[in-house]
């Protein structure tokens, strides 16, 4: 036993910990679904968070006021899921955006470039504080946006650019990609 917590107490301690965890990282995925209208997702995912926690607190409820250590790593388990759930989410990047860069020399091979990526793009004229700009716009999928920003930043570094959520998009060209292979070629044949 070390400075009161025995192995039992840890062990219990550690379970809640990644319960919490798991939950809590679950409910900040659960929560950005609901708010893009994702029904079906935040429906399972709120059932999967909730039944952990259920879980979780029947195990410790009994104990808990006895170590009261269970509560630190109850604490530590959700603050941990929050930053894992918010990490999580950004790696699946749900949802669409609008992404408008302005750019002041090279508008057009900036669209260019998006469009032979396969992004719909749409250009506007316009003028900055600076003098004329091109308004390069593209709704596209969250996951494209880093590839998008990347192409900008290599035609043209530090143009500006303002990233807006979509809510809803009555119709998106996904980039095209490689023809698909092995098990994934099974699911595209007509």
């Amino acid at each position: 036993m070390i400075g009161g917590l025995d192995a039992q107490t840890l062990v219990l301690g550690l379970f809640v910990f990644l319960a919490r965890v798991t939950d809590v990282s679950l409910g900040t995925i659960r929560t950005i679904s609901t708010v893009q209208g994702r029904t079906r997702t935040a429906f399972l995912l709120g059932f999967a968070e909730v039944s952990i926690w259920l879980f979780v607190i029947a195990a410790i409820i009994a104990d808990v006021r006895s170590k009261p250590v269970l509560w630190i790593f109850y604490a530590l388990g959700f603050s941990t899921g929050n930053v894992v759930g918010i990490l999580l989410e950004r790696r699946l990047a749900f949802g669409h955006v609008v992404v408008r860069i302005f750019s002041r020399r090279k508008g057009a091979e900036l669209a260019g470039a998006v469009r032979r990526a396969g992004h719909p793009v749409t250009t506007f004229e316009g003028s900055g504080g600076e003098g004329p700009v091109t308004e390069v716009c593209i709704a596209c999928r969250r996951r494209d946006l880093h590839t998008i920003l990347s192409t900008a930043n290599r035609i043209e570094p530090g143009a500006f650019h303002v990233i807006e959520f979509a809510g809803t998009v009555s119709r998106l060209t996904r980039p095209l990609l490689h023809p698909p292979t092995g098990w994934r070629a099974i699911f595209k044949k007509k």
